[in-house]
């Protein structure tokens, strides 16, 4: 259930920061933003998904099937950079009078009704430096997805996705298939004019283009960890 968030109703709301499953953070893959490409690509595959409304979004994967979190141990998670959309949990952008406001899932599983976790607000009202942070987080979050949604549309205007199936032999032989996705088409790419490639250059999408397509990388690394999960 999203509230608006307010010194009042949440005067005493606390939010737990750990990562694990048990706090809601079992997920396979997770948006991200353009902005994001170049940490994100050190870390995780990273694709495109069809938003349901004939457009797409990008999306870094954490596991190969639903629930898969691969990235989880018992220290919490394990990689240098968390997305966004991740940092954010479980807060939240909408518009009340007009204006962005800063929302809050009240049935997410970071909710702390004890002490543990962090303070949302100070006793007198005023909002707690971790409060900030995430406000911070959600305004580079908005910003970042406005950026995404031109990013995308060009590569649409280019033809620059295509359709992507991973295999994934399983420990007993058995082989299963991640669908649903789509990656940058190299040979498209590389096909373009040089008028092509220098709007893509002035628009400052090359960088993220290769970023998304050598962050494919990554999979290898995500099989093993699947692989290993699997034998444990």
């Amino acid at each position: 259930m999203l509230q608006l968030l307010n010194n009042i109703q949440h005067k005493d709301l606390r939010v737990i920061t750990q990562r694990g499953a048990k706090w809601g953070d079992d997920f396979m893959s997770a948006p991200a933003t353009v902005d994001e490409f170049r940490r994100l690509q050190a870390h995780y595959p990273i694709v495109f998904q069809q938003d349901g409304k004939g457009g797409f979004l990008p999306a870094v994967m954490f596991g190969l099937q639903e629930g898969s979190n691969l990235f989880l141990t018992d220290a919490g998670w394990d990689a240098d950079y968390v997305p966004l959309s991740v940092q954010r949990l479980p807060f939240s952008i909408g518009i009340a009078d007009d204006e962005l406001r800063m929302m809050v899932d009240m049935d997410s599983r970071r909710i702390s009704h004890g002490a543990e976790g962090e303070a949302v607000f100070l006793p007198q009202g005023g909002t707690t430096d971790f409060t900030e942070n995430a406000n911070a987080v959600l305004r580079s979050l908005h910003e970042g997805l406005e950026a995404t949604t031109d990013f995308i549309q060009t590569l649409m205007t280019n033809d620059l996705l295509e359709p992507f199936t991973l295999d994934v032999e399983r420990p007993d032989g058995t082989h299963g298939q991640l669908v649903g996705y789509y990656i940058i088409h190299e040979e498209r790419l590389a096909a373009l004019d040089a008028a092509s490639i220098g709007l893509l250059h002035q628009a400052d999408y090359l960088m993220p283009i290769y970023m998304a397509m050598a962050s494919l990388s990554n999979f290898t690394k995500l099989i093993k960890r699947h692989l290993a999960s699997n034998v444990a």
